[in-house]
């Protein structure tokens, strides 16, 4: 299909969010696998500590956390919140944070099993505040899924999404051994979006700063990033080579490169 575009007015955001996510033949993860050692990878910036800070949240309110993962922001929503309804598509996830709330004595988390783009107020109800982080960006119904949270939603909407420097060095790897690198949807598309569904959202990076660590290159290239399941035998060589060629030893006796951050784009709305 061509898609042929005579005045800018015209753009099908969503359209070209989903293309460019068709491309990206590696946008799905088995997220069970991931689950045992997913919490400790998500804690090694203070990326939850800055999505906290921007978010108003009261004793009363009810929350609905969408890509909720092993919990690393549900159980501090709920240490927050009156509820917190989690919901994630991998079962071990929701295992692994059904159990951290009871080691921590939270009784105010329900958690869901279902593919977050499929949940609607029909299966869920109201809540008054969404939180989507880090969870939409591998969404291919893009707009349905934002009308939905629309609809769920009473008071706050939260969502996280990549930052344009989350990818740098991968970009920079592949175009070193001269291979083809499909990234996520840009977080503009999805401001395109919102704007076209006239929805008006305040939009901030979230800053987080530090430089992903590492104790050795091995732990560099099984940290999650590098999808070496897309690569041979001779790329996983070069990408050995390369990562040893850009990270440098740290102050605290780490592997780190400077470019090598976690780059994230809050956009939030009151209803």
């Amino acid at each position: 299909m061509t898609y042929q575009i005579n005045d800018p007015e015209e753009i099908d955001w969503a359209y070209f969010w989903q293309k460019k996510l068709e491309a990206k033949k590696d946008r799905s993860k088995d997220w069970n696998k991931r689950a045992p050692n997913f919490g400790k990878s998500a804690k090694k910036d203070d990326y939850h500590i800055k999505l906290m800070e921007k978010m108003a949240i009261s004793k009363e309110d009810t929350i609905l956390d969408l890509g909720c993962g092993e919990g690393s922001i549900t159980i501090p929503l709920a240490k927050k919140a009156k509820s917190v309804t989690g919901v994630d598509s991998a079962h071990k996830m929701l295992e692994i944070l059904n159990e951290k709330a009871q080691k921590e004595n939270i009784n105010n988390i329900k958690t869901i099993e279902e593919d977050l783009a499929k949940i609607t107020v029909d299966n869920v109800g109201k809540h008054d505040i969404i939180v989507a982080s880090r969870s939409l960006n591998g969404v291919l119904n893009i707009k349905e899924t934002i009308a939905n949270i629309g609809e769920i939603a009473k008071k706050y909407v939260y969502i996280t999404l990549f930052g344009p420097n989350n990818w740098k060095i991968e970009r920079e790897f592949y175009e070193s051994i001269d291979k083809e690198y499909f990234e996520f949807p840009s977080h503009r598309y999805f401001f395109n979006i919102l704007v076209d569904m006239e929805i008006h959202p305040n939009v901030e990076n979230l800053n987080i700063g530090h430089e992903r660590q590492y104790e050795s290159v091995e732990e560099a290239l099984e940290s999650g990033k590098w999808r070496l399941d897309s690569l041979d035998d001779k790329e996983k060589e070069q990408l050995y080579k390369y990562l040893e060629d850009i990270l440098e030893e740290n102050e605290n006796g780490k592997l780190s490169n400077p470019e090598d951050k976690a780059d994230w784009v809050l956009y939030w709305w009151k209803k």
